[in-house]
Order: C-alpha cells, then structure tokens, then sequence
C-alpha cells in the first residue's frame, strides 16, 4: 500500500527540501519504488535530485491538464520525480475551481499504486499547493529549526491541519517534528526541543528521536545534484537523516544490519 507523505512548514529554510530529498533517496536505497513531487515553485526538489528543472513537463502542467502525470514523471537514479518551477507560483490565483483542494489526489491516482512511497516537497506558505497536498497524503512531517523564530506560525500550520481534517481528509496524521541545526551542547538548542515537544503534543505527535545536526554537506550538496545522503553519507547530517528515513522506510525496507 501507498504511503504519501508530505515534508511542510510554513516557514523558509527549515529543512524541507533537505528532508524531502533525504526521504526519495534513501527510501530509494532501501529497496522501495518512491515518487518524489516538488510543489514549491522554486524547484529546488528536482534540482537537489540532479534534474535539469527547465526542461520537459512539470507539476504545474499536469495541475493545469496541459499533459499527464505519467508524462511529467522524470526518471533519477534516486527515484522518480514531478519536479516544478516558477510557473507554479501562479496556482493560487489560477485554480479556482470547484473541488480544487483535490487535484492533486486525482491526478496521483493513475499512479499511486506504482509506488511504495510518494514524498511531497511544499513551499513555505499555508497556500492552495500546501493544502492540496494535506488533501493528498497519509503523514506529515515538520521540519523546524532549533530556533526561536521556527516555532511562531505553528498555531496556524496547526489550524490549517485541523481543517483539512475536517473537510477534506480525516485520516491526515502528523508523523513528527524533525529538529534541524540542533546542537544538544547549546542551551537554545534544549529549550527549543522542550517546546518543540509541546508544540508536538498539541498535533497528537512527537518529536523525532534523531536530531539532525549541522554539517557543510547539507548546504553544498544541492549544488551537485545529490541529497546529502550520497555526497557525504557518513556525515553527521546524513546518519541523522538516516535514522529518520529508518522510522518512515519500517521493517519492511529496512536496511541491513551490518555484520
């Protein structure tokens, strides 16, 4: 059975991408069929998985019934990608349709059963993109750094949940919070989780047991067209987000134990 999980927060430069990019490959890694969809309009999904985002069809042309999905869908060597670009930026205003918080859950459903996991990359707005993929999936995950300012707008991601919920997809579950930049030395650092486990309890949730710790990699990986995951796999910020990919991939894909 499918499991669709989105990577949100609508705050910028918490960590989605890295976590969205981390989760297609080393679900990837494991053995499973992923599908990893970029929704934000800056492409950075597609770009971090190695694709040339300004060529062939993207999200935005599928959402407007210009070409399938299955025609959209590029092939990596991490996994399969719909990958975006600025086009998108205009969906708010260009979908208004009737029922247009389900479109995209009507388009996946030619190709849901393809894959054992599909991965939403949103943007960093409470927008009809974010809702759309709340509609969509099965799990949240909610990135945040372990920072202040990371926990103002969570009353509003938390009200945005609890209507999807209740109009449009009661079965939406928040799988966690996942910490970035986290130092457990820092002072700061532990507040944070403190509040981050409050914030947590408030989702009927938990914050994830690993913590992803800073690290050069994760800012240069991008840039060669990798998650962090294959540019420096044992890098702290890589064996972090492997244990998260541990939790999500479960006992059926999980990796094997070392000798």
């Amino acid at each position: 059975m499918t499991q669709i999980i989105t990577v949100t927060n609508q705050k910028g430069g918490v960590g989605k991408t890295t976590t969205s990019s981390a989760l297609v490959c080393g679900l990837r890694q494991r053995g499973a069929n992923v599908l990893g969809i970029d929704l934000d309009p800056q492409g950075n999904l597609g770009f971090t998985l190695g694709l040339d985002i300004n060529t062939g069809h993207t999200i935005y042309d599928v959402l407007k019934g210009s070409c399938s999905i299955e025609e959209a869908i590029a092939s990596t060597e991490y996994g399969d990608v719909l990958p975006s670009d600025i086009m998108l930026s205009a969906a708010e205003v260009e979908f208004t349709m009737p029922r247009r918080e389900f479109l995209l859950d009507q388009y996946l459903a030619s190709v849901r059963s393809r894959y054992d996991f599909i991965i939403i990359d949103t943007p960093p707005a409470l927008n009809v993109l974010t809702v759309n993929a709340y509609v969509a999936s099965d799990g949240l995950i909610v990135p945040m750094e372990a920072e202040v300012l990371s926990l103002v707008g969570i009353t509003q991601l938390q009200e945005t949940i609890e209507t999807v919920r209740a109009s449009f997809n009661p079965h939406l579950k928040v799988l966690g919070i996942l910490l970035n930049k986290f130092n457990p030395r820092l002072t700061l650092s532990r507040d944070i989780l403190e509040l981050a486990e409050e914030v947590a309890e408030q989702l009927d949730s938990q914050v994830f047991e690993s913590k992803v710790r800073r690290g050069v990699g994760v800012a240069m990986a991008p840039a060669h067209g990798q998650s962090v995951l294959t540019f420096q796999p044992k890098s702290r910020p890589a064996q972090d987000l492997q244990a998260i990919v541990d939790v999500v991939a479960g006992d059926r894909f999980a990796l094997p134990k070392q000798e």
